[in-house]
């Protein structure tokens, strides 16, 4: 049996999956239930803000109450399950799994809950490749931060830091990486949006097929 010496965490929508989630339909929603409750100015600019970002935001205020985050991860949650019940796997996903797997343990860290993850990577045939699925519920903060990081690397203390690995599509996954002290290995995503929120890359990856030669570099 081949030794597991690598970490590698991925994030989910539009990595391994081909997110069907309306983002900015989520932030919206977000973005009204706070001016509701008195949460935020209504000129705030919400589309700059990731919806976690905002649902931070709100909690800052200092306004929240438990009713309110209730409700408003409720208007999250049903966004993302509407958006995961039609989602498809990222093209060579499957074989890059399963070449990887005896490599590394293979992890997932989504923003979203965790059970909405495990039922979209069961429903697309991939959740028996992983070890180990972690969403918000095991995070003390959402990505951007590395609080899920952390944790998923606790999971595993025998693998040092060098060879833990994020892939991820977005800024906020970089951003998570890099102050989690690891590599971050972008597929596709914002080059752009990337270098401005200061997220520098340790490689680019265009297609899943290329992922295993860049790991085991």
């Amino acid at each position: 049996m081949i030794e597991k010496r690598y970490g590698i965490i991925f994030d989910m929508d539009n990595t391994l999956l081909q997110s069907r989630i309306d983002f900015g339909g989520m932030k919206k929603a977000v973005f009204e239930e706070m001016v509701v409750r008195g949460l935020c100015a209504a000129d705030l600019a919400w589309r700059d803000h990731t919806a976690s970002q905002l649902i931070e935001l709100a909690r800052e205020s200092g306004k929240m109450t438990q009713e309110a985050e209730t409700v408003i991860w409720g208007a999250v949650e049903r966004f993302e399950r509407e958006g995961m019940h039609e989602a498809i796997l990222e093209p060579h996903v499957p074989d890059m799994l399963a070449d990887l797997h005896e490599h590394g343990y293979l992890t997932v860290l989504t923003n979203n809950a965790r059970s909405a993850a495990v039922e979209a990577l069961t429903r697309t045939g991939i959740a028996h490749y992983f070890d180990y699925i972690a969403g918000r519920e095991q995070m003390t903060a959402l990505k951007p931060s590395p609080s899920g990081i952390l944790y998923v690397q606790n999971q595993y203390p025998h693998v040092p830091g060098e060879r833990w690995i994020f892939i991820g599509d977005s800024w906020i996954d970089g951003k998570a990486a890099q102050d989690g002290g690891i590599r971050f290995f972008a597929y596709r995503g914002d080059v752009e949006e990337m270098e401005r929120r200061g997220v520098r890359p340790h490689v680019h990856i265009r297609h899943m097929k290329e992922l295993a030669g860049h790991v085991r570099d």
